[in-house]
Formats: C-alpha cells, structure tokens, sequence
C-alpha cells in the first residue's frame, strides 16, 4: 500500500450528520498512512495534539516499534488521526497496535465530533482486529467532564480495561479567566504562597529554544540531587525542540538575584497545553519559585495560544505534588482520571497473548519501582491511592 493510498475501512462505518436543510447524510470514513513528518505537519491544528502522538517524540521514546501515523478523511477532508504503534509480541507470537491519548479529532467543536470519534474507533478495530489479528490497546485521555465519552465509546464496542496508572488523576487548569477570577479560583493557600513568591524579587522569563542548554544544565542538577531515577521521556527534549511552531514546545525561567532558580517545558498546540517537564534549584522552595512561574506560565498561555485548558500531568505518588497542584487547579480546573487502559481483539488468541504480555510488562514495572523505592525511599509515593487520591489532605 502507498503511504499515501486512501481506502475506506474495512467495515465502512458510517454515521449521521445534518447536512442543508437538516437532510441526515450518511457519510464513510477513509483512512490514510503519511509518512512521519507529513504526519507531524497534518496534526499540528489538531484540537487534541498532543506530544504523544507526534511521529518526532515516538519514533524517539520508542524506536524498536512499527510506527503507522495514520489520518481519518471524510468526504475527503482530514477530520482526524491516530500514530498507531505496532509491537511484535515475543517469539513473534502475535503483535499490539497501540495508540496512546489517540484517535485525536482536528476540531473538538464541530457537531459531530462525537461520531467522528466513534468512526475511527471502528476502523482501527475493522483494520488492526479484524483484517490483521491484532489486540488493539487504546489509552485515552483523562475527559474534561465527569464522564468520559471517549471510554464510553471503547466500553460500548466491546473494549476491556487492561493497565490502569496507580496514581491515575490529572491536574487540569482552566485558561480562559482574566487575573482576577484566576487568583479568585486559586486555593487560599496557593494564593498565599503565589502573594509570597511575588515579593521575593523574582523574575519571570519566556525564552527561546536556542536556550535549551540552560534548562538541561538545571534539571541534570536537579536529577542529580534528588538522585531519582528518571524513567520520564526526557530523552525526547531535543526532537521537539527541533520542531516548527507550534508543535515546539514552549521555555520558560524564573530568575533570581541573577541566577536560574527555576525553569519549565511546556506543550502548547491544541486545546490542552501540557506541562512537560520542570527543574529547580536549591533556592526555588524557599523563594516560592514554584507559584510564581506557575502562576505566569498561565498568563502567558492564555494570552498567547488557542489552549482552554493547561494539564499539569500527575502526582507520580506524591502527596506534596498533589497539594500543589489542586490548589493551581482551584474552583476553576478539574481533576479526572485517566481511565484504564482499553484493549480488543476479535480473536481469543489475540487477546490472551496481548493481554498476557502486558501483564508481564507490569509486573517488570512493578518490580522497578520496588527497587527504586529500595535503593531510595524518598522516591517511594507518599499519597494514598484508590479513588480518593484527588481528595487526599
């Protein structure tokens, strides 16, 4: 097949949108495979872009795989996407296509984004489950709202929650509220320390990417105190930093006396701008850094992108992150779970030994962070988990 061959797909599903004069028209998905950078071009103005599906980051985090960037047409119009990634199952006993925080939709907005959505999980079980024997294993995003539509969708196609994060909530800002309603929405405690950081004498800095080497010099200290081990996706910095805006990320700084006390890597396309990494120093907890470049970083994203929203990511455990960032999301953001992950398969065969492969890499994962709780125990989570982990005080 040409990469750039459309075909419908395999079970042609098909959905209901309003046309002119309110005439329902029936209309079929078609699905094309691009090459990696025309990939990373097309999803740029995705509403929901993110690092992960970038062809740049995951050939990078995950080089051993398949990588399929494949996009979803209607009526010829690019309506979305999903960079499907094909791992071989040992002894080449069967193979997984993974999409991670995927299929994305270009425009969230439009009234049958829903359908859409629902049309191109058909076609990734029509293709990779059906025509191929595949597990398909799905990751979606944590949801805006209470109920996530997008598992509602993988549970009601006969999707099986496999995986699930041990500390699953995801920090979520709300971008669109001028400085007054953010502060108001603010816990009063965050607001305290924010009050405290800005009569600290710090400075808040947007930088350009020709000053990546700044960053990477804090946070390898940073690393190198705390003396983590870093299993993060950190070894991609410099593949999305060498990308066109504005899937590049964003820098920033806080600067104190002089000095770098704190900096931050921010993913910005889209409608949800992601916090990627952060670094500090010594002197950034007592000065307050932390509030204060938050705080700006904020400013910065709603007066300078598209982005309604601003994912702080998780809390990896630990309960000081937890304060402190649902005091950030306040009465304005929200706090969701990424679900389980959904796998599928139409073949029994395929599902067992997909299954049965995750397992394993969980329990290897399990046994990881054992070790590193062993060998450092300021790196073992102090947060409670279950379904109250959000709400821990």
């Amino acid at each position: 097949m040409s990469l750039t061959e459309d075909r419908p797909s395999q079970t042609a599903p098909a959905f209901v949108d309003v046309g002119q004069g309110g005439v329902p028209l029936v209309h079929r998905l078609t699905t094309r495979i691009v090459s990696g950078p025309e990939w990373d071009r097309t999803i740029a103005d995705f509403d929901e872009v993110c690092q992960e599906q970038l062809y740049a980051f995951a050939v990078t985090r995950w080089p051993s795989v398949q990588h399929e960037p494949m996009l979803f047409l209607l009526d010829s119009e690019v309506v979305g996407g999903s960079l499907m990634m094909v791992q071989p199952l040992p002894l080449r006993l069967g193979k997984i296509a993974v999409s991670k925080w995927g299929p994305m939709r270009k425009d969230i907005s439009r009234p049958d984004a829903g359908a859409i959505y629902t049309g191109m999980v058909e076609a990734l079980m029509a293709d990779y489950a059906d025509a191929r024997g595949q597990m398909i294993s799905v990751l979606p995003a944590a949801s805006i709202t209470s109920v996530n539509d997008a598992w509602v969708v993988l549970d009601q196609h006969g999707f099986k929650p496999g995986s699930q994060l041990l500390f699953p909530s995801r920090y979520i800002v709300n971008l669109r509220l001028d400085d007054a309603a953010q502060r108001k929405s603010l816990h009063q405690k965050w607001r305290y320390h924010l009050n405290k950081s800005e009569k600290a004498g710090l400075s808040f800095e947007h930088a350009g990417p020709e000053r990546l080497a700044e960053f990477q010099t804090l946070y390898t200290a940073m690393t190198d105190r705390k003396q983590f081990s870093d299993h993060s996706a950190y070894d991609t910095v410099d593949a999305l930093m060498a990308l066109d805006d504005p899937l590049r990320p964003e820098l920033f700084f806080v600067r104190h006396a002089g000095e770098l006390v704190a900096g931050a890597l921010i993913f910005k396309a889209g409608d949800r701008a992601v916090y990627l990494y952060g670094a500090t120093n010594d002197q950034a907890l007592p000065l307050r850094a932390g509030y204060f470049m938050h705080w700006h970083i904020i400013r910065w994203l709603r007066d300078n992108t598209r982005a309604t929203w601003y994912d702080l990511g998780g809390t990896d455990g630990f309960q000081g992150l937890h304060q402190f960032k649902k005091g950030m999301v306040g009465d304005a953001g929200v706090i969701q779970p990424v679900p389980p992950v959904a796998n599928y398969a139409s073949r029994p065969l395929a599902y067992a030994l997909g299954a049965g492969a995750f397992a394993a890499r969980d329990a290897m994962h399990h046994l990881r962070r054992q070790f590193d709780g062993w060998r450092n125990p300021k790196s073992r989570p102090t947060q409670v988990r279950g379904g109250s982990d959000q709400v821990a005080e």
